[in-house]
């Protein structure tokens, strides 16, 4: 009698965002608004990738540009820095979640709508040249809002 053995290949861990680092920041969420804080993109952000980086979202991409690894191609774990805009003049920082193909990925951030977090809002590049430096956001299920420039991903880890 023949036995066939099963062996499986070690498989390499998944680069993401570390289930300790979401929970942290969402704890961190819970607090603030408990005490009636507001809730905003740059500390949650902080929380949840680990780049520590201070100030406004919009000092961000210039800020990582000596301190950390930096990217125009999204990697799961990355922060994605969106570009001042009139609309949004002090920038927006967001994490990314999850890859879902070339053009879709899906992002974690705080105060896209005010004073919230949203888990696993999708967003799509619209540049031209498949960069990711114009991107539309899921702002309601199904339906994605304004075209808004990003400056690139911040990675994780100096």
């Amino acid at each position: 009698m023949a036995t066939t053995a099963c062996t499986q290949m070690p498989q390499e861990e998944t680069p993401g965002i570390h289930p300790q680092r979401l929970s942290f920041a969402m704890e961190e969420v819970d607090a603030l608004k408990s005490r009636g804080a507001r809730v905003w993109c740059v500390p949650f952000a902080r929380n949840l990738s680990g780049v520590e980086i201070r100030g406004n979202a919009r000092t961000w991409w210039p800020q990582a540009q000596e301190a950390y690894p930096v990217s125009k191609a999204p990697e799961v774990g990355a922060v994605m820095a969106f570009s001042a805009t009139n609309s949004m003049p002090l920038g927006h920082v967001a994490v990314v979640s999850a890859k879902q193909g070339d053009r879709r990925l899906l992002i974690d951030h705080a105060n896209w709508h005010r004073n919230e977090v949203s888990l696993g809002m999708a967003v799509i590049d619209v540049s031209e040249a498949n960069d990711w430096s114009r991107v539309r956001v899921e702002t309601n299920p199904g339906a994605f809002g304004s075209v808004y420039p990003v400056e690139g991903f911040i990675l994780p880890g100096a």
